[in-house]
């Protein structure tokens, strides 16, 4: 069985170590390293006030993270109505997966943002089967459009 709890200061070392971890599975996806100048950031990111709309969850069996969402609160003047929350990343350990870990760090995330007054959350899917198949799959869940990055 695995826990859910917010992501928090105190659990930097055991994100730093599930980063290592990821890498080790994945070597081909994900290209960074979470080195000294990661923790550091992470670290000052609890204190910057940039972040005050940040949720983040971890998936944790035996005290170690399998799993990881992060997104933000977003609110935008063009539907003083509307305020949504973006979706920035969910991963799993390989290991993990298949074990409803993505499902039920999606569903902690749902409730907070819901908590919080976010009618909508947005997701970028990555183009990768496993990605589109698991969005399809997703509960009140719906495919639109195409997500669009700019350098600013």
């Amino acid at each position: 069985m695995f826990e859910i709890k917010k992501l928090e200061k105190e659990d930097i070392p055991k994100v730093i170590a599930f980063e290592r971890e990821l890498r080790k599975q994945e070597p081909d996806t994900y290209y960074w390293e979470p080195d000294e100048t990661y923790r550091k950031q992470l670290e000052l990111s609890f204190d910057d006030p940039r972040f005050n709309t940040a949720l983040s969850f971890l998936a944790l069996r035996d005290n170690k993270v399998i799993g990881r969402i992060d997104a933000s609160l977003i609110s935008s003047r063009s539907d003083a109505a509307c305020f949504s929350a973006y979706l920035d990343w969910i991963c799993v350990l390989k290991s993990e997966r298949h074990g409803q870990v993505a499902q039920a760090l999606l569903r902690e995330l749902r409730a907070a943002c819901k908590e919080r007054g976010a009618g909508v959350l947005i997701a970028l899917a990555a183009n990768n089967e496993e990605a589109q198949r698991f969005y399809q799959h997703v509960e009140g869940a719906s495919m639109h459009d195409t997500g669009v990055w700019m350098d600013v």
